[in-house]
Order: structure tokens, then sequence, then C-alpha cells
């Protein structure tokens, strides 16, 4: 969504070439708004790792797995065509998957003078819009999967360990490597800043287009059918995800139930990881998969929850829901990022106990459902696209 805003608000006053990848061949000649926004869009294919390829690289490669994940042979042929018959301002790296193009193809025209100055003008500058800060993820996951004491989790806990440490010097090599480091919020740019002091980062929070989802605005009095749902939307194998899903309904919810047994708990994002089987056949919980569309799920949730106790960055879900005016319950870390203050735009709870009971109180009371409905649905409306882009534009000068 990031990425497809950006464009889309930046190509009304800026000529934009894309090079992405796809999943197959058809997809780039598929009707797409992409075509009619950029000059030229091309792709390579994502590249495929076997997980007994990744286990070896995580032990064997310098490089952290996501600076593995999106590397192709390929890409790397297409991007460097592009620059040697193009003379572009900016190349603008979405995301840390792609980072190690932008140290490879910088690298190598810092050593190219010529390349890199004409007429005693630089040429083109790299600008790194991080989409988090990375290291700081999987530091933060690993301490949560090692406090639970879990042998189940151990795993993981060894994988974010290894990822935090490789992740730390990536990250570093890529901000020193960028002209311009863009943040989604002051604190991953102040995280990014301990990383490497004294470095420039310019903050363009993730933002949302207000109207798409103010067309969509459902009444704030009750749950689709009548029923009282509680939803969560989040892809879900990302691994913070996951865990949100299965620490809400394990722990919070059955809390929840107790006081109110009507209640059921509706999560809702494409690839279920396999960890959220546990789930499957209860009653109480449903795992949407992919759907076409999310709002109208937001739309039947009496109230939207955050449950998230890993990650960083910043949340489009907040903006989601609080988009459609609807009652929020998150974590301190979920909602990290925006400067929103515990009942006022949304409620914060740390603990099962103290979430159940914040969603147990705004289920019985629907004027102060509407209310703090109200008070995000003003809240994002500085979160609109409109006054994102104005942010980019200013971090490329």
């Amino acid at each position: 969504m990031r990425n497809y805003y950006l464009i889309a608000g930046l190509a009304a006053r800026h000529e934009i070439d894309l090079l992405t990848f796809v999943e197959s061949e058809g997809e780039l000649r598929r009707p797409s708004p992409l075509s009619t926004l950029c000059r030229r869009v091309d792709a390579a294919l994502v590249p495929r790792r076997s997980m007994t390829r990744r286990a070896a690289d995580m032990f064997l490669s310098p490089w952290p797995d996501m600076g593995l994940r999106l590397w192709s042979p390929a890409f790397a042929a297409k991007l460097n065509a592009w620059l040697a018959d193009t003379r572009y301002d900016l190349v603008q790296v979405e995301g840390i998957e792609l980072a190690r193009y932008m140290l490879q193809t910088a690298g190598r025209m810092a050593q190219d003078a010529r390349s890199r100055w004409q007429d005693g003008i630089r040429n083109t500058q790299y600008v790194y819009d991080a989409h988090n800060c990375e290291y700081l993820l999987q530091q933060r996951t690993f301490e949560t999967d090692a406090r639970t004491g879990n042998p189940s989790r151990w795993v993981g806990a060894v994988y974010s360990f290894v990822q935090w440490r490789k992740l730390r010097m990536f990250e570093a090599a890529t901000c020193r490597a960028a002209d311009r480091v863009v943040a989604v919020s002051d604190a991953d740019a102040a995280a990014l800043r301990r990383l490497v002091p004294g470095l420039d980062v310019k903050v363009a929070p993730n933002g949302i287009d207000v109207a798409s989802y103010a067309q969509s605005l459902p009444p704030l009095t009750g749950g689709a059918g009548g029923e009282q749902n509680l939803v969560f939307s989040a892809t879900m194998d990302f691994r913070p995800n996951v865990d949100a899903v299965l620490w809400f309904a394990q722990e919070v919810l059955p809390l929840i139930r107790q006081e109110e047994p009507g209640v059921r708990f509706i999560a809702v994002g494409r690839n279920p990881h396999r960890r959220l089987d546990v789930l499957r056949g209860r009653p109480d919980v449903t795992l949407t998969g992919a759907v076409d569309d999310i709002k109208p799920y937001i739309a039947g949730a009496v109230v939207y929850v955050v449950p998230l106790r890993v990650g960083g960055g910043t949340r489009f879900k907040i903006l989601e829901a609080g988009a459609m005016g609807k009652a929020v319950v998150s974590t301190s870390l979920g909602c990290e990022g925006f400067p929103v203050t515990n009942e006022r735009e949304l409620l914060i709870a740390d603990s099962p106990r103290a979430f159940a009971a914040a969603v147990v109180a705004l289920l019985r009371n629907p004027g102060r459902r509407t209310e703090l409905g109200a008070a995000a649905r003003a809240f994002v409306q500085v979160y609109d696209w409109k006054n994102i882009i104005p942010k980019v534009e200013a971090a490329f000068q």
C-alpha cells in the first residue's frame, strides 16, 4: 500500500520508472493503474529459496535473510541496464529486502567519479525508504520468543537473534550508502540514528486514502448480523502477526468470553501460518485467509483489536480502523509511531487481563465506542496521502 500510494502521489509531478518483482510472467500483462502512473514498468520473477538453503545461509552467509530473500541476478541485470541507458535524478529503494541492489549500484557508481558527477553537479541520488527499523524488529522478536520459556519458540528465537546481529551491520551499511533515508515514524528514525549516529533521517509516515474508507463507513453500534465481532487484519504469515493472533485467541479472548459469551474473533488476512492451525475448528475464532476487500470485515467489527507484542514501524491497520470510525483496543507496541493518547483516540492495554477488560468495557458501552471512533476518524485525517506526499518531496530536496 505504501509503495502504490507513493507512486500514485509522486506521478502527478515526477516521471517514474518502476522495477519490481512478480510471482508469474502473466502479472505484468494484467491491467493495472501502474501502467498509466509510470513511464515504464518491468519486473523479475520472485526468487525461490528452499528452507534448507535458508538454514544454511543463516550460518554461512554474511547477509541477513532479508538481504537474500529478493536477491536476483535477473533483477540486478535489469537495474544495471536502466541505470546505464537513463540518467535518473533519484533511485528510490523500497524496504530492506532491496537494499543490496543499492549497495551494489551506489558502490559501483561511487568508484566511477564520471558517472557520479557531471559538470560539477552530482548525478543519481539514492533514497532508502525504510519500511521498518528491521534490526529492532528482530531484537524484539527474539526477546519475546526467549521470554516465553516455550521450547517450541526456541528455533524462532535463534533465528531472530542471528538476524538481529546481521541486520545491525546490514542496515547501518544501507543507511550510510544512501544519500537520503526516509523513515515511517519518529521512533524508527530515532532507532536508525542509534545505529548510525548523526544520520540525517526524514520522516514520511504511512498514510491512507481516507475517502475510500469513508465511503464504506458503517454504523458504529454493532457487528455484522448482530454478532459481537472482534477483528484483526494483517498478513498472517508474518511472525509478529502470528504471535498477535495466538496471544489474543489463547490468552485474551477466553477472558472476554467469560463476560460476553457471544463474542467472536475474526483474523483477516492472507497466508495463515501453520502455527495458527491450532485455532481452526474453534467456534469463537475465524481465520479468513485472503479476501478481496478488507473494508467489509472492519465494517463488521464492534471493536477492532491490535494485539501486537512484536514489531516496528507504523501499522496501516490503525489507520484503516480509524478511517472507518472504529473503536480500537491496542497494545502499546501496536500503536507505536502514532501520537495517540490512551482513552482519547483508542484504548491501550498490554496484559491479557487489561486488554480483555478494555474490550469488554467497549462492548457494553455503544456510546463510548461511537466517541472513540469519531476521535480516531478525526485523528487519521492528517495521514491522508495528500498530506504525506509533500513530506516525501521535501526529503528529495
